[in-house]
């Protein structure tokens, strides 16, 4: 009997609806603290997508001094191509989703959009979404804790097993490509099995949007990453979403099984050094950077979102109350990370 999730009910029969809340967190611009984040990362992961024809989504790191992308305003983002890894996967129209990481930042940055032009410099996208991410990804990694290390690891298997912090692709049917974090200690994020590539889901921010991209358009690409390391590992596949109890028991950590676990079909695993990581200088961790407040910008957002009515209003009186973001942040990083 097949342990595959194939549609949205059987998904939310698993890990149940997303919150209405959670909608309130996306804008569809930058607003200020959006922008200085992005100009203060060295750092990010950048998917492309493409719906005409066989569908096609490529993934690539990005890196280089803070600066390296800026928002031309506040609807458009400018990427350097410099400072990609795989500058020539960009094509106009396509889907666009960015993962940006701040050194010593637990929460990220996503930012979705279409590409809107492309010259020998830069890469310019219409910015269509916008939400900061949390930090559990990141701290069950322990991916801002690590040193500088050339880890010994030969294989394609052996890389993966040791492999602590990912940045997953997918893309709807529309070609709307988005990157998600995933985090988890050594053994526990990725495992190449019976010539499929596994990995599990942990609680998270709850969109739930990778697994609702897949149901609908299977095909996924990922970076995965040892922290500390510049070498890289880039996967690429058909995902399914299931609930296999043997391969869900494999992921589980602090006595938590994780309830669904996605297998990643004919996978393509391509291992490299990465310039765009070792440009970024990502290890040790230096000074964090300043003006970026992820708690206050989760509370800005929530108060521009555009959703209507007596829940969002409730919400954002709920978050008004000074500390109450942190707070609960902080709360939810000690209770949920599995």
């Amino acid at each position: 009997m097949s342990t595959d999730i194939a549609d949205v009910a059987g998904l939310e029969a698993c890990i149940g609806k997303t919150p209405g809340p959670m909608h309130l967190k996306v804008i569809d611009h930058l607003d200020a603290g959006a922008q200085r984040w992005a100009a203060s990362s060295p750092f990010c992961f950048a998917a492309f997508g493409n719906r005409s024809g066989e569908s096609d989504l490529r993934i690539s790191a990005c890196g280089g001094e803070p600066g390296f992308t800026h928002a031309m305003d506040a609807s458009t983002l400018a990427l350097s191509r410099a400072a990609m890894d795989d500058a020539g996967i960009a094509r106009i129209g396509q889907g666009f989703g960015a993962l940006f990481l701040t050194p010593g930042i637990g929460e990220t940055l996503r930012v979705n959009g279409r590409v809107a032009g492309i010259d020998r410099d830069r890469i310019e996208i219409a910015v269509e979404e916008c939400f900061v991410h949390c930090a559990k990804a990141l701290i069950r990694s322990g991916f801002w804790s690590a040193r500088p290390a050339t880890p010994a690891t030969n294989g394609d298997e052996a890389f993966l097993f040791a492999s602590r912090f990912m940045a997953l692709a997918t893309m709807d049917a529309q070609g709307h490509a988005d990157v998600s974090p995933k985090g988890d200690p050594q053994g526990a994020l990725l495992r190449l099995h019976e010539g499929a590539v596994w990995y599990a889901d942990r609680p998270g921010n709850r969109r739930a949007d990778g697994f609702r991209n897949i149901l609908t358009q299977p095909r996924i690409a990922a970076v995965a990453l040892i922290p500390g390391s510049t070498r890289i590992a880039l996967v690429s596949g058909i995902g399914r979403i299931g609930t296999d109890a043997r391969m869900r028991e494999l992921f589980a950590v602090e006595g938590k099984t994780p309830i669904v676990a996605t297998r990643v079909e004919h996978p393509r695993i391509e291992l490299r050094e990465s310039q765009a990581v070792a440009r970024a200088r990502l290890w040790p961790v230096g000074e964090v950077a300043q003006g970026i407040d992820p708690a206050a910008l989760m509370v800005a957002h929530v108060k521009h979102s555009k959703h209507k009515g007596l829940q969002a209003s409730l919400v954002r009186a709920a978050i008004s109350i000074p500390g109450f973001m942190e707070k609960g942040l902080a709360i939810d990083y000690k209770r949920n990370l599995y």
